[in-house]
């Protein structure tokens, strides 16, 4: 099987010999002829009904472009030169070398227990893979060192804040943010039909709100361990917020006109995130957060930045 070629602006002296050698008709129908099978010079110039010098001259060309390759074998009357087609596929970007910090990006995997700051009120707890690590309805439980293990984490009504890493380069600037997470709302045992409204922060600005559309359950969680009661939560939606130059979104959605420099992503250490349900909140319902070894997704929190 031939290879891909990838090509750009910047490889002038490549471009011009593919653009020469598939300048030409003959040239192409030779490309062609040579995809059903490998050739010598007389039979491409039989079966295209050309004479095999004009059949040569062509051959030359693919070869000097690399997109055939031809080699000289033992024949009836001497030895004959045997094409075969190199290439598949060609790539051409026709973008001007873009500056070193259009596209830099990084991605942070966040466990959902590496939480900074949190204020929860029950219904409320947490588990790890293996089981409980605090007692059901205990927020001041929320603070066990054991925390980090966690890989579902619940509560009614409050916040849970995280600090994930700024990795971008002195001088960048954001372009945008990403954030992805399996969640939905909080009841006892579980109940699909069941609204909270959950908001997003990030660096203290308000992103926007969503409406989980309940506590979902009826069925096991992909991922969820067997000591795990079937008649609780079992698993969320996978969301993803974006925040860029023309507003913030979920899922594609337009949730508000915060755009990416509202955030002030490029001064200091962290970025902050936080989730949270508001006493105020005209559906609080609660969060239900999945770790990479509950729920359907295997992922934790998971954020990009663009730069």
């Amino acid at each position: 099987m031939g290879k891909e070629l990838d090509l750009n602006l910047e490889n002038i002296e490549e471009l011009a010999k593919i653009s020469k050698a598939l300048g030409s008709e003959v040239r192409v129908e030779i490309v062609k002829l040579l995809n059903e099978n490998s050739f010598n010079v007389n039979e491409i110039a039989e079966r295209l009904n050309l004479a095999p010098s004009t059949v040569a001259v062509n051959i030359k060309i693919l070869e000097e472009a690399g997109i055939i390759n031809s080699e000289l074998q033992p024949g009836v009357r001497g030895s004959m030169k045997l094409c075969s087609k190199l290439i598949d596929k060609i790539n051409i970007d026709l973008l001007l070398n873009k500056s070193k910090n259009v596209d830099n990006f990084y991605y942070v995997n966040m466990p959902i227990g590496n939480y900074f700051d949190c204020r929860v009120q029950p219904t409320c707890g947490m588990v790890s893979e293996k089981g409980y690590i605090i007692s059901e309805d205990m927020p001041k439980g929320f603070y066990n060192p054991m925390r980090h293990e966690a890989q579902l984490i619940w509560f009614f009504q409050g916040f849970i804040e995280y600090r994930f890493p700024n990795n971008m380069f002195e001088g960048t600037k954001a372009r945008g943010l990403e954030l992805s997470m399996e969640i939905c709302s909080e009841a006892p045992n579980y109940r699909n039909n069941w609204p909270s409204d959950i908001t997003l922060s990030i660096n203290g600005i308000e992103v926007g709100m969503w409406t989980s559309p309940g506590d979902l359950g009826g069925r096991r969680g992909r991922l969820n361990p067997i000591w795990w009661p079937d008649g609780s939560t079992q698993y969320g939606l996978l969301k993803t917020w974006k925040i860029n130059n023309e507003g913030s979104y979920i899922d594609e959605k337009k949730l508000s006109d915060i755009i990416v420099s509202d955030l002030s992503l490029e001064s200091g250490d962290y970025i902050s995130v936080r989730l949270e349900v508001k006493e105020d909140a005209i559906n609080v319902g609660g969060i239900n957060l999945f770790g990479e070894k509950f729920g359907d997704y295997e992922q934790n929190i998971v954020m990009r930045v663009d730069y």
